[in-house]
């Protein structure tokens, strides 16, 4: 009988953070809550290892 042999399948990408682990966070500041940019924050899907948790 033969044997098969697979290869280790590699991890698949988050989607939300593209595998990077970080995500883009909309800054406000002020009392009417202005847009002044956007910081990196971490991917609450993976918590920034980049692999998809649930493939």
């Amino acid at each position: 009988m033969a044997t098969r042999t697979t290869k280790p399948s590699e991890p698949s990408v988050c989607k939300p953070c593209g595998g990077t682990g970080n995500v883009p966070v909309t800054v406000r500041v002020g009392r009417k809550r202005r847009l002044v940019g956007q910081q990196d924050g971490l991917c609450l899907n993976c918590f920034g290892s980049g692999t998809d948790p649930n493939a």
